[in-house]
């Protein structure tokens, strides 16, 4: 039985990584975030606005608790969900954790692409993106350093990257 739990800050390559590799090992691909959209039918962005972060982040609890019992699976937390609760003592004793180590300045280079569609990022200008994305990483780091293992995700640009990056994945985890 395979359960890898990916964790990381927004645009550590979570989704692109995990997706990647399930396929590549025949595992079920789970986005927390996705499947918390699904059962609510209603956006992250909808269910904070509406509900506040506290409550949202009860949600993203009891929802990770469900698919962390998935077998033979990847998932992909929120960036912010190891850091609630005793959320990640739970993932590490459910399976194994890959904390995706990306530095600044490429998730700033990722993240400035998709700005329009973060809520929390859309009205920032460079400089303040540059900022928030270290300071929110440096708060992070704590809970993120929790997990078993730490993987460098730097290199998921291209199709040729994610694969150079699925085969290094493999390697280093004997998969």
């Amino acid at each position: 039985m395979t359960r890898i739990l990916l964790i990381g800050y927004m645009g550590a390559g979570k989704t692109t990584l995990g997706r990647a590799l399930a396929k590549e090992l025949g595992l079920t691909f789970v986005d927390l975030d996705n499947f918390i959209e699904e059962r609510y039918c209603k956006s992250i962005s909808q269910i904070f606005a509406e509900k506040g972060e506290e409550e949202f982040r009860c949600i993203e609890q009891r929802m990770l608790h469900e698919v962390s019992e998935f077998e033979d699976v990847i998932i992909s937390t929120g960036g912010g969900t190891p850091c609630f609760f005793d959320n990640i003592d739970y993932m590490n004793r459910q399976g194994t954790t890959v904390f995706l180590d990306v530095p600044v300045e490429r998730l700033f280079i990722r993240l400035s692409i998709a700005r329009k569609q973060r809520p929390l990022l859309k009205d920032k200008n460079d400089e303040e993106l540059r900022a928030f994305i270290a300071e929110q990483l440096a708060k992070r780091l704590p809970y993120y350093s929790r997990a078993k293992y730490s993987f460098t995700a730097d290199r998921l640009e291209d199709k040729e990257q994610i694969e150079d990056s699925v085969k290094s994945f493999r390697e280093q985890f004997a998969l």
